[in-house]
């Protein structure tokens, strides 16, 4: 496109608007995008100074384009490729490109469905483990329980017996302290100067330096080892680049397993506790679980012939991350010029897609806002597939999508065999950070044995 033809945006929200909601939609901008994208339509956009243009978008045809059809002229924007990388360095999550490609396909093969297999009866015991003491009878805080559990099966899937409890509580501090900040500097770009003057950038800079430490004196300690491991970290190590047979640096090793750590720990935390939240509000999907789970477990003893029939209870995880995406919104930057359906953009344009919104958008889904895991079997499954992106979509969607799904529904169905959920509250408050976090969550198990 050349320079001389007029580029044309989705309607604007005024500048001032923004400002003035500004507060609101730092502390919460879901209801902010819900009442613009009811007033303008699936996208709109603000244009900040002469020449910064951002799209908001709930448009299924516009998160098809930059995430599959055209993914190679939108790369991550400087919000992943710049804040994340200085904490988290240069891995899957934060790197683009040919260097981003190169590393896809080498770590791919570690997340396949037959290795993915071989790690399932070592998850299932740590769930086992990790609900063990689980408190009855009381309003408990569920997203806590969830946390500690989704870390425990990340760490320990990752390194089995190569890590001590001391080091794992550690680098769970470390990551929560330092994503903490991050979520700071991001919602408070003014203050960038006081972070700066006051040393908190390079005390968290100190800690993500100490967690690299950490993981690779277990690294080295493995590669030394001459005891054969079954976990990812060994995957990994196995791994081998295709041109030239080498192995990933232990640099770039430690990179991609801090965001293994991140990416594999705190979203499947959210989605565990929304399922778990929906479920106590709703008995007779609880009961259908239950049901399906007890005559899987009484016709194979399989754990993976056993999630290979959780149709069900797959439905129900894939209707809770409907309604609440772990990952809500993703965004992107053109590369070049392009022309994003009716508009034409111009590069460098920052481009957000609201998965919390594109998976409540009336123009695709019927009763948006209702709990109805049907959607997700038979015939209505292929419909809502492709209006759905629990790990986002082409060739940079989740790299362990499947070892999530298998996390969650062993956790759920052990759950729900055990005991009957009631949540203390119909309605839920989340917090929406880098993932959709939920905040105050109560309910009750009961234990069903009892």
């Amino acid at each position: 496109m050349s320079e001389n033809r007029k580029y044309n945006y989705p309607k604007r929200l005024s500048i001032l608007r923004f400002f003035l909601d500004a507060e609101g939609i730092r502390r919460n901008p879901i209801p902010f995008h819900k009442r613009y994208f009811d007033e303008f339509g699936d996208s709109f956009s603000i244009k900040i100074g002469k020449s910064r243009n951002i799209i908001l978008s709930r448009d299924n045809d516009i998160a098809q384009y930059i995430l599959q059809k055209h993914h190679k002229n939108y790369h991550k924007s400087k919000f992943q490729s710049v804040y994340l990388s200085k904490y988290l360095g240069k891995g899957l999550l934060t790197v683009d490109g040919e260097f981003w490609l190169k590393q896809r396909r080498l770590i791919q093969p570690a997340f396949h469905k037959q290795k993915m297999n071989q790690l399932v009866e070592n998850m299932r015991e740590i769930i086992i483990y990790e609900l063990e003491d689980l408190a009855e009878d009381k309003q408990v805080d569920l997203f806590p329980i969830m946390s500690e559990l989704a870390f425990n099966v990340v760490a320990k899937s990752l390194f089995q017996f190569s890590i001590s409890d001391q080091k794992l509580n550690r680098i769970k501090f470390i990551i929560e302290e330092v994503q903490n900040f991050l979520i700071k500097e991001i919602r408070l770009p003014h203050k960038a100067w006081w972070f700066s003057i006051s040393g908190q950038v390079k005390k968290h800079l100190a800690l993500a330096e100490e967690n690299n430490k950490i993981i690779k004196q277990i690294i080295e300690e493995r590669s030394s080892s001459e005891n054969e491991v079954n976990d990812l970290l060994n995957m990994l190590l196995e791994t081998r680049y295709e041109d030239s047979g080498e192995g990933m640096t232990i640099n770039q090793l430690i990179d991609e397993i801090k965001i293994l750590f991140i990416a594999g720990h705190e979203t499947t935390a959210n989605a565990l506790t929304f399922t778990l939240f929906l479920l106590g509000n709703n008995p007779a999907v609880q009961q259908q679980v239950f049901d399906e789970v007890t005559k899987i477990q009484s016709e194979t003893e399989d754990v993976v012939e056993q999630l290979q029939k959780m149709v069900y209870t797959n439905a129900v995880l894939n209707e809770s991350m409907r309604l609440y995406p772990p990952a809500w919104i993703t965004d992107r930057q053109n590369v070049e010029d392009d022309t994003l359906g009716q508009f034409n953009i111009k590069k460098g344009t920052l481009i957000g897609v609201s998965f919390y919104e594109l998976h409540r958008n009336p123009k695709y889904w019927n009763n948006p806002d209702e709990f109805n895991p049907e959607r997700f079997l038979g015939d209505q499954k292929k419909h809502s597939m492709q209006y759905f992106y629990p790990f986002g979509a082409g060739p940079r969607m989740c790299i362990g999508a499947g070892f999530a799904i298998y996390e969650m529904c062993l956790t759920i169905s052990h759950i729900v065999k055990n005991y009957s959920i009631i949540s203390v509250k119909n309605t839920v408050d989340f917090n929406p950070l880098i993932t959709l976090k939920p905040v105050d969550v109560k309910v009750v198990f009961s234990n069903r044995n009892d």
